[in-house]
């Protein structure tokens, strides 16, 4: 399955540079490729150090990992929800991603000017979420209309979606987002397609310079106590460190400069990880000889379904699953061996597979 994230946040605030790090990173943990579709489009690989594990004891022709696709939004100006600036061409965009990657600037820098002169994360993330509830409201505003109409006829499921409708209102209106809404079946069924903006899962990645990389500073404090608020998730990145780390060729040159500036991790990891669970995806694997691939499935998929990412035939066939768990496979060191010691399981279709699973199915058609 493809995931896009979109990285969006006010001018200058160091969306682009984290985009063009992004997509003119090296991989970031062994060499697997990426590409740019589009000036403002990319696909990245997440990294993943089971692969390099399995490459390793499988020793396949090939290694597959899986991506991530990233999109540079437009940048939003307050009036956006009005059509100021390129406000439509962003809410459009917005509205097709599954994800929000969303830029706060944490740092001072006399060179890059600020759209409202004064650094304030926590005004800059306002004016956003305002905008994109204001657009949600606009769109919800339509949909009770209509079910207004038809509940005047007696309608009494149109009665209750409106009701339904009403509360959802009122909730953004007060300056919250759809995703803080208590969203049970009913209202996710009713609201799902109207693509509400401020439903979508927020990484909030505050940008400071190279020296607060490692530990934040005032501005990130209190933009931290904020989204903690909302039970938000959140990164420290500094968007100019990770151009530079972009630069290396080799794994060990990352990580030696990552080192000498008191990082464990690059923050393009980070963040592309934390992207993948924001959307409560996981992996599992197929290995062979040929390939040795990463296969991007959502957290309680069942065996069939997870087969089907694969190929719609091994869905439609499927009989049974082979499955090692990652664990297994990296202690015992092959497929073999874990057959030997009886830590090949035989799964059926109601099995749901698990982070690090590695499978390969049966299937008849």
């Amino acid at each position: 399955m493809g995931l896009q994230c979109g990285i969006v946040g006010l001018p200058n605030v160091g969306k682009s540079t984290l985009f063009n790090a992004l997509t003119n990173a090296k991989a970031q943990a062994a060499n697997f490729p990426f590409c740019t579709i589009e000036p403002n489009i990319g696909v990245i690989t997440v990294p993943d150090e089971r692969l390099n594990t399995l490459e390793r004891l499988v020793k396949p022709e090939k290694v597959l990992p899986t991506t991530i696709e990233i999109v540079d939004i437009a940048g939003l100006v307050q009036g956006a929800s009005k059509g100021e600036g390129l406000g439509n061409q962003f809410l459009a965009n917005i509205r097709s991603v599954d994800a929000i990657i969303h830029v706060v600037r944490c740092f001072k820098d006399d060179n890059i000017t600020h759209v409202h002169d004064i650094i304030d994360p926590v005004r800059d993330k306002e004016i956003i979420d305002t905008e994109l509830q204001l657009k949600d409201l606009d769109t919800l505003q339509k949909r009770i209309d209509k079910s207004q109409k038809h509940a005047k006829t007696g309608d009494k499921k149109s009665t209750q979606e409106l009701e339904m409708l009403k509360d959802l209102f009122e909730f953004i209106s007060s300056g919250q987002s759809a995703r803080n809404y208590d969203l049970n079946d009913d209202i996710k069924s009713l609201v799902s397609d109207l693509h509400l903006l401020t439903i979508k899962p927020v990484l909030y990645v505050c940008n400071v310079d190279e020296k607060n990389a490692a530990s934040g500073n005032e501005y990130t404090e209190s933009f931290i106590q904020t989204v903690e608020k909302e039970n938000g998730f959140y990164l420290i990145i500094s968007a100019a460190i990770e151009s530079e780390i972009s630069e290396f060729d080799s794994y060990e040159e990352r990580q030696i400069f990552l080192e000498d500036i008191g990082l464990n991790a690059s923050g393009l990891n980070k963040l592309i990880k934390s992207s993948y669970s924001l959307l409560n995806l996981i992996t599992f694997f197929t290995a062979g000889k040929q390939e040795v691939r990463a296969w991007t499935i959502r957290k309680e998929t069942k065996a069939p379904a997870s087969a089907g990412v694969i190929h719609t035939d091994f869905e439609r066939g499927f009989i049974k699953a082979e499955v090692i768990s990652y664990n297994d496979f990296e202690n015992l060191g092959s497929e073999q061996i874990c057959k030997e010691k009886g830590k090949m399981r035989l799964e059926g279709k109601e099995y749901v597979v698990s982070d690090g699973d590695i499978m390969h199915f049966k299937f008849n058609v």
